[in-house]
């Protein structure tokens, strides 16, 4: 308060004085909530691409829903950064899970991350949405992994993609000779798992070898050579985008001209502009972006951002969403945002209805398969 309004202060009336303080008192009641969500993903390293799309659709939804409720709420976005790997995620995740200003993580985004993080927001009864964690065992309730009460998806899970990424790796080739490898994550070696198990149901194909490499791995050789040793013409990958662009480098130049493939995992517009010409033609299952499932919504997200919107953004903006609708109902707790969540049904950006399972599921699954074409992956489609 500055000093003239001090002076105008001293000669008015008790009365009005009491009513200047009514007013004030009102004025005050009637500022803006303000409340914290949290994105937790890659933001750094070699996966932040990922991260960084991810979070770009979070601060979308985030700015569209505080120009509209400006009145009432003012929704702040806390970073977390775990760069993708478990280790960095469980020395994050303590403070998160302890702040209890957040009320719900959008993430994390992948599936080691996921469960290192886990303990610490169940301790603190901390919601979480996932756009792009799809290892099967976070939601199972058998599993030493389970998320549960708190963790849910907005994502099919690696059951429903293990098949289809062993269709679309193998797609017109009636005798297709398969190799699979996986990057040793928690989120690859399950991964493979169902890839091999899908290609029992692929007509023609066989499993012809495998491998399991360390995702620290910078020289395939060994890994090529029992591929040509093997007389594979598909070779599924079922670990990430950066690495697989080392990999798919080092296959070419050693003359192979077998299909390759990969899971979510490498599905990110990096992986061709990082692997070049190499990727042409690559195989890669993914969920449909903003662009394929509504380009109104695409263009009003890149004026907006400034830029295009990258993978899972549907999911991200999808799952921060089903956060703001728990806070514009008044729900500004832990405990109601994750009670509001785990009873959620409604519709995202793209048509899909959102319904959670008891376990975290959504209802519902569906896999697209794309193809690397002149450094872009272009969708072609859903995998049947």
């Amino acid at each position: 308060m500055n000093k003239k309004i001090q002076r105008s202060l001293a000669v008015v009336s008790a009365a009005a004085l009491v009513f200047g303080v009514a007013a004030a008192q009102t004025s005050a009641n009637a500022a803006p909530k303000t409340v914290y969500l949290a994105y937790q993903g890659p933001l750094s390293g070699g996966e932040a691409s990922t991260g960084t799309d991810e979070q770009n659709a979070v601060k979308y939804a985030i700015k569209l829903f505080n120009a509209k409720n400006k009145a009432k709420y003012n929704v702040k976005l806390v970073s977390v950064d775990d760069q993708g790997d478990p280790a960095v995620a469980g020395t994050v995740a303590p403070g998160i899970g302890k702040n209890k200003a957040i009320l719900g993580v959008v993430g994390p985004a992948y599936s080691g991350a996921t469960i290192a993080s886990l303990p610490f927001y169940k301790a603190g009864g901390l919601a979480l949405i996932s756009p792009s964690a799809t290892r099967v065992s976070l939601t199972d309730p058998a599993s030493p992994d389970f998320g549960g009460p708190i963790f849910h998806r907005v994502v099919a899970t690696d059951d429903k993609q293990g098949p289809a990424l062993a269709k679309w790796a193998t797609n017109g080739n009636k005798a297709a000779k398969v190799f699979v490898f996986d990057d040793q994550s928690s989120y690859a070696v399950p991964l493979a798992g169902y890839v091999t198990a899908g290609l029992k149901k692929v007509a023609g194909a066989s499993l012809v070898g495998t491998d399991s490499v360390p995702n620290t791995t910078t020289d395939f050789a060994p890994t090529i050579a029992k591929i040509k040793t093997s007389g594979a013409d598909v070779v599924i990958y079922t670990g990430y985008y950066s690495q697989a662009a080392v990999f798919i480098k080092q296959l070419r130049d050693s003359g192979s001209k077998a299909v390759f493939a990969g899971g979510d995992g490498v599905f990110n517009q990096e992986f061709p502009k990082l692997a070049g010409v190499a990727a042409e033609g690559s195989r890669i299952t993914g969920v449909s972006g903003l662009m394929d499932a509504n380009p109104k919504a695409e263009a009003a997200f890149k004026k907006s951002m400034g830029v295009s919107s990258g993978v899972y953004a549907v999911e991200s903006f999808d799952a921060a969403n089903i956060f703001l609708e728990a806070i514009l109902k008044g729900n500004t707790t832990r405990a109601k945002v994750l009670a509001y969540v785990k009873a959620y049904k409604g519709t995202g950006i793209g048509g899909t209805t959102y319904q959670f399972t008891a376990n975290g599921d959504i209802k519902g699954d569906g896999f697209s398969g794309f193809e690397s074409v002149k450094g872009v992956l272009i969708n072609k489609g859903p995998v049947k």
